[in-house]
């Protein structure tokens, strides 16, 4: 050895780098590539949701009452990411285009439960087109065992935060 150490730092990125002789790439943090991963999807998303008239948020929003049958304002909020003020707006607009319903939840007056009509089914097939040219583009050449792996740790990477 030449006596120089070499030492490592982390930059504003969260890329870990090695100084002195030797010195290797950058390696970023996990946590960094997955949030970077999160702002290009949302641009890409919103991008090829907008010739459907449909928003990132309004997509969710029907997806999780595709796959739930129905859900009052607060569950739909929790379940869309977004804040039952933004979910109230959300639900209005898709209201008003008939691409969801509202009725009183049978067991509780105070409850409004929604669920999807078959414009919104409709609007939401599009939608998911859509997105999966998108998610398509994503995986690029990855193969399915590999795009497997990455769902696979992505659901443990949640699954631990939640428990935490």
């Amino acid at each position: 050895m030449n006596g120089k150490a070499s030492t490592t730092t982390t930059t504003s990125a969260g890329t870990a780098r090695a100084s002195g002789k030797g010195r290797k790439a950058a390696m970023p943090r996990l946590t960094y590539l997955i949030a970077n991963l999160d702002r290009i999807l949302r641009r890409e998303l919103t991008a090829a949701l907008a010739p459907l008239g449909l928003t990132l948020s309004q997509f969710t929003a029907l997806s999780v009452l595709e796959a739930r049958g129905e859900a009052s304002n607060a569950q739909l909020a929790e379940r869309s990411f977004i804040t039952p003020q933004s979910a109230n707006e959300v639900i209005s607009v898709m209201v008003s285009r008939n691409w969801i319903g509202r009725e009183p939840d049978p067991n509780h007056g105070r409850i409004v439960v929604l669920r999807l009509t078959d414009e919104g089914r409709d609007v939401l097939r599009q939608g998911m087109k859509a997105v999966q040219v998108v998610e398509d583009r994503m995986l690029g050449d990855v193969d399915a065992q590999g795009a497997n792996a990455a769902r696979v740790s992505l659901e443990r990477f949640v699954s631990n935060l939640r428990q935490s």
